[in-house]
């Protein structure tokens, strides 16, 4: 018996290393000293950095999977990989440095394994991080035919006076809203359960578009705006908004005697959270607690520097609303509140 017997074929993890070594070399930072191929990628700090903290994150891209597995969009999964880390560690001022991703499945598809990890490294090249390794596992019996599961890792820098924490919030303090891509990479388990009870048609046209091509927008990377912002600007607070919606994530960078106070007229609300919440005959509560609802990314900020930031970030592409203000918390209250 051999390996290749028990469902395990050591070529075809070869072939998928060779396919992607192109895609990450285009990723590499001169600080990469040894990368794909290696035990161990080596990552050498640069001494531009006076006291440098290392910030780290991992995450998935839940049962949006799925969806990738019934509709073969392999291509731009990995870039949602990508975000839902480098975004994370960006709230706290981290420069993203380099990225490692784990592919698990039964049995691998190369075609399909590189499409993947395709995507992952136009993610890495979106947040200007390397992608300087990761793992492919093949383990039979362990997935269904055509599916796998992911994960990666992100590992940042920044300098200990200038980590992002939300302390120095205060009351009157702006509440900026970066918008969203779409539903991003989180509410996919609640989004697959109302297209499967209403039999919805993921062909269907959507405002000019498929649903499933709007379903599988890719999760919007804030890095490289967002830095340059730092460079500019003293931002108090940022909130990536993932699962738990606007509701749980803005009170994360919140003191317990502050409050964030919403108005949801000032941004636009994408029409596929309108259309979710109509079939799916969800709360507004409900919405605001899964769903980012149009704002991906939340600044905090002095009201006097807001006007500066917002054409900052308007000229680097993105778009932003101010949508509410910090003030003093009742007792009992919540820690946002979306009026």
């Amino acid at each position: 018996m051999s390996y290749y017997d028990a469902g395990v074929d050591i070529l075809a993890g070869d072939r998928l290393v060779e396919n992607i070594k192109p895609y990450a070399k285009r990723t590499m930072r001169p600080e990469v000293l040894a990368g794909i191929g290696g035990f161990g990628a080596l990552f050498e700090i640069s001494k531009n950095y006076r006291n440098p903290v290392l910030v780290s994150g991992t995450d998935g891209v839940g049962t949006k999977l799925k969806l990738a597995f019934q509709f073969h969009r392999h291509g731009s999964i990995g870039i949602d990989l990508v975000a839902m880390s480098v975004n994370d560690i960006l709230v706290q001022g981290a420069e993203p440095l380099f990225f490692l991703d784990y592919f698990a499945c039964g049995k691998l598809n190369v075609d399909t394994a590189t499409q993947v990890v395709k995507g992952i490294a136009l993610g890495c090249e979106q947040a200007g991080c390397a992608l300087v390794g990761g793992e492919t596992a093949e383990m039979p019996g362990m997935y269904p035919e055509n599916e796998y599961d992911l994960a990666g890792f992100a590992v940042g820098i920044v300098e200990k006076d200038r980590i992002i924490n939300g302390q120095d919030i205060r009351e009157n303090d702006a509440i900026l809203g970066l918008a969203s891509s779409g539903a991003h990479s989180n509410g996919y388990s609640l989004i697959r359960k109302i297209i499967a009870k209403e039999h919805v048609n993921l062909s269907m046209n959507f405002n000019g578009k498929t649903l499933i091509d709007v379903l599988m927008t890719p999760t919007r990377i804030y890095v490289k705006p967002l830095l340059e912002l730092f460079k500019r600007l003293p931002v108090k607070g940022l909130a990536h908004i993932t699962g738990g919606g606007l509701i749980e994530n803005i009170p994360r960078i919140l003191n317990e005697d502050l409050v964030a106070i919403l108005q949801k007229n000032t941004w636009n609300i994408p029409l596929l959270f309108h259309w979710l919440q109509q079939q799916g005959n969800l709360t507004d509560s409900e919405m605001y607690r899964v769903f980012n609802c149009g704002i991906g990314m939340v600044i905090v900020i002095a009201e006097e520097h807001v006007d500066a930031a917002m054409e900052a970030l308007h000229s680097a592409g993105e778009v932003v609303w101010r949508i509410g203000t910090v003030r003093k918390r009742n007792v009992g209250e919540m820690q946002t509140i979306i009026e």
